[in-house]
C-alpha cells in the first residue's frame, strides 16, 4: 500500500470517525486498522517540510517550530550578552576613558669581582662574572617585586599619589586607602622584571601615568636594589670573616693566658729565665771552687813556712771557710738541698734549680704554641679577608632608566582583541555543552 492510500484512507477514516461516532465495541477491524495506521502516521507527519499544507484543525508540528525559536533566541541572547556586550563596553572603555601610561626600562645584572689571574685571554674577559651571582639575582628578583619594595616606594613617592586614577579610570588606578595586598597586586601589575638565565641580565620595565614618574621609580628601584646586592656582598663577607675572627679571639685568649702564667713565675721566683741563671751559677760555682782550690794551695805553702797561729794562716783559713759555705749555698740551688725560710711554701722551697726550670720551660713552652697559633689565626684571618674582598657582589647597571615620550600602555586594540577572544571562547563552550546536553537526553 502507498503512501497517498494510506493518507487518503487515514483522512476517510477521520471524517467517518469525526462525523459518525461510534461506540467502542461497534468499532470493526477495519476501523481498528485505520485508527493503528493512522498513530503510526503522525510522528512521520511532523517531520514534514514546512511547505506542505496542513489541515487548519491540526497543530501538531507548531510545538516543535516554537520551541526552536525560543532556543534560537536565547542563543543569540546569550551571545549578545557574553560576548558583544562586554567585547563593545571593553572597547569604549579602552578608546575614551583609559588613562595613557608611560614606561621607563633599565638593564642590569649582579656581577662578582674575582682577584684570580686569569691563565688565558678569554679568561680576562670572562673573570669579572666567574662568581655564581644566579642565587643573588633571584633574590633581587624576589625583592623587586616584594611587599617590602612596596612599602619604601610608598615612603618615598606615595603610591596613592603617583599611581592615582586619572578621570574616571579606576581600573587602572589605586586608592589611597587601599591595604597593601592589593597594592602589591597592582605593583605586580605596573612593574615587569625579566630575568635572562643565560647571561644573568635583568630588564626592568615600570610603568606609570606621567614619564617622569616611571623614570623615578626606575632609578629608586635600582639604588635600592643596589643598596641590597651591597648588603648580601657584606653580610656573606662577614660569614667567611666570623669563623676566622673566632680563631683569631681564641687563639688572642689563650696567648694571654699562656704570658700571664709567666709573668706570675717570674714575679714569684724573681728570675727571668731560670737557665739563664742556672748557667751564671755554675759559672759562679766554678769561679769559687777554682779560687777555693787557689787558697787552699796558698794555705798549704804558708804552713810549710808560717805557724797555725800567724794572721797570714787564719785569714786564709777563714777565706777557705767562707768559699765552701757560698759554695754549697751555691749549690743548693741545683737542688742539692732545701732552705726552710718563713713565709714560704716548703714545696716551692725544695724544688731547687730543675724544677724551676722544668715549670718555666712548660710555661715557655705553651707561650710559644700560644703565639704560633695566634700568628697562623692572623694569616688565616687576612687571608680569608682578602678572598671575601675577592668575591664581592656589585650591581652592573647597563641601560639607565629611560624617559619615554610616546604612551605604548595600555594596549587599547590588544586588549579588546583578548576580550572579544575570551568572551567568545567561553559562550562556544557553554553553546557546545547545551547541544552536547540536549543531544545526550
Amino acid at each position: 500500500m502507498t503512501d497517498q492510500a494510506v493518507t487518503k484512507i487515514g483522512e476517510a477514516g477521520r471524517l467517518q470517525l469525526v462525523g459518525q461516532p461510534q461506540p467502542a465495541a461497534a468499532k470493526t477491524r477495519n476501523v481498528q486498522l485505520l485508527e493503528d495506521l493512522l498513530k503510526f502516521r503522525e510522528p512521520v507527519e511532523q517531520l514534514k517540510p514546512s511547505t506542505e499544507i496542513e489541515a487548519p484543525g491540526d497543530d501538531v508540528s507548531s510545538v516543535p517550530i516554537r520551541s526552536l525559536k525560543t532556543r534560537h533566541l536565547v542563543i543569540v541572547g546569550s551571545f549578545l550578552a557574553i560576548v558583544a556586550l562586554p567585547s563593545s563596553l571593553t572597547s569604549l572603555y579602552m578608546a575614551f576613558i583609559a588613562a595613557d601610561q608611560y614606561h621607563s626600562s633599565s638593564s642590569f645584572s649582579v656581577r662578582s669581582i674575582d682577584s684570580t689571574q686569569p691563565s688565558d685571554i678569554l679568561g680576562m674577559f670572562t673573570q669579572a662574572s666567574g662568581g655564581n651571582t644566579l642565587s643573588d639575582s633571584y633574590v633581587l628578583l624576589d625583592f623587586i617585586r616584594s611587599e617590602r619594595m612596596v612599602q619604601a616606594i610608598d615612603e618615598a613617592f606615595g603610591i596613592g599619589s603617583v599611581f592615582a586614577p586619572r578621570g574616571i579610570d579606576y581600573f587602572y588606578g589605586v586608592s589611597r586607602r587601599m591595604p597593601i595586598e592589593d597594592k602589591l597586586s597592582y605593583w605586580r601589575r605596573m612593574v615587569s622584571v625579566n630575568f635572562d638565565h643565560t647571561s644573568g641580565i635583568m630588564v626592568l620595565e615600570v610603568k606609570a601615568f606621567e614619564p617622569e614618574d616611571s623614570q623615578r621609580i626606575a632609578s629608586f628601584i635600582i639604588a635600592q636594589s643596589e643598596k641590597l646586592v651591597n648588603d648580601l656582598s657584606l653580610s656573606a663577607r662577614n660569614e667567611v670573616l666570623k669563623v676566622a675572627q673566632s680563631e683569631v679571639r681564641t687563639a688572642e685568649e689563650r696567648l694571654s693566658s699562656a704570658r700571664i702564667a709567666l709573668r706570675v713565675y717570674r714575679d714569684s721566683s724573681q728570675e727571668a729565665d731560670p737557665v739563664e741563671g742556672a748557667k751564671l751559677a755554675t759559672q759562679l760555682v766554678a769561679g769559687l771552687e777554682q779560687q777555693l782550690v787557689q787558697f787552699k794551695t796558698e794555705l798549704s805553702t804558708a804552713l810549710r813556712q808560717m805557724g797555725e797561729d800567724t794572721p797570714r794562716v787564719r785569714v786564709m783559713r777563714y777565706q777557705i771557710a767562707s768559699l765552701e759555705k757560698q759554695i754549697a749555698q751555691e749549690k743548693q740551688r741545683f737542688g742539692s738541698g732545701a732552705v726552710a725560710k718563713q713565709g714560704r711554701n716548703a714545696t716551692e722551697d725544695q724544688q731547687g734549680v730543675a724544677g724551676r726550670i722544668l715549670q718555666y720551660e712548660t710555661l715557655e713552652t705553651n707561650r710559644e704554641f700560644a703565639e704560633r697559633a695566634y700568628t697562623s689565626a692572623l694569616g688565616g684571618l687576612e687571608k680569608a679577608r682578602i678572598e671575601a674582598s675577592a668575591k664581592q657582589r656589585y650591581l652592573a647597571v647597563f641601560i639607565k632608566p629611560t624617559l619615554s615620550e610616546l604612551a605604548q600602555y595600555p594596549s587599547r586594540i590588544w586588549n579588546s582583541i583578548l576580550m572579544l577572544l575570551g568572551t567568545l571562547m567561553i559562550w562556544g563552550v557553554a553553546v557546545m555543552g547545551y547541544y552536547n546536553i540536549r543531544d545526550r537526553n
